[in-house]
């Protein structure tokens, strides 16, 4: 009998399975973690390690950028607060949603609107000459998956402060946006906008 359990087995809030989810994108494969779990929550035990978030589940990715959801511009505010299992319980209803409309594994619809919506280009200050200048940079994996998470989780925010719209519909839209590459995403839109002001910057 092997030391080592088997984890290959475990569904997503036992409904979905990571088995057949495939990342496309190379640059992003080292980061996006598709280990399968049952809840993805890790309690932090990533918090102290560098670079170490790597290494955490990405639908928990998700659900801790969803907990920055109070005030418009504050994070860890209001009613989201470091409530990680509200945050959880929103995710585990959009993925439903998702395979209602979509028929696809909500897993695999997340993977792909991460791919989309990371920008691969973002722009930094240099000085020179006592002039500071705004130049073009590639931007590594890791800052390439936080932004993505980023920008999906601000279009839910966007689209459900003072809407009728709730959150987890919000959440479903936004990934099958993005997963579509659609030009009404959120996400994609500020992708966009932030690789067109790299290239201005070249």
């Amino acid at each position: 009998m092997s030391s080592k359990p088997e984890y290959q087995h475990l569904l997503l809030f036992g409904k979905w399975s990571f088995k057949d989810v495939k990342v496309n994108d190379i640059g992003l494969k080292s980061v996006i973690d598709l280990k399968p779990v049952l809840l993805p929550h890790s309690f932090g035990r990533h918090e102290h390690q560098k670079f170490a978030k790597s290494k955490v589940n990405v639908v928990e990715r998700l659900a801790n950028d969803l907990m920055h959801f109070g005030k418009k511009y504050a994070k860890n505010t209001g009613r989201m607060g470091g409530k990680k299992y509200h945050a959880l319980k929103i995710v585990r209803s959009a993925f439903e949603i998702i395979q209602l409309r979509t028929g696809m594994n909500p897993i695999q619809v997340l993977v792909r609107a991460l791919e989309n919506a990371a920008p691969n280009e973002d722009t930094t200050r240099i000085m020179y000459g006592g002039v500071v200048y705004h130049v073009a940079v590639d931007i590594s994996p890791q800052r390439r998956l936080d932004l993505a998470l980023r920008f999906i989780s601000e279009g839910v925010r966007e689209a459900t402060f003072n809407k009728m719209i709730s959150v987890e519909e919000a959440l479903a839209e936004e990934l099958i946006l993005a997963a579509n590459n659609d030009q009404n995403s959120y996400a994609i839109k500020k992708k966009n906008e932030q690789e067109r002001i790299a290239l201005s910057s070249r």
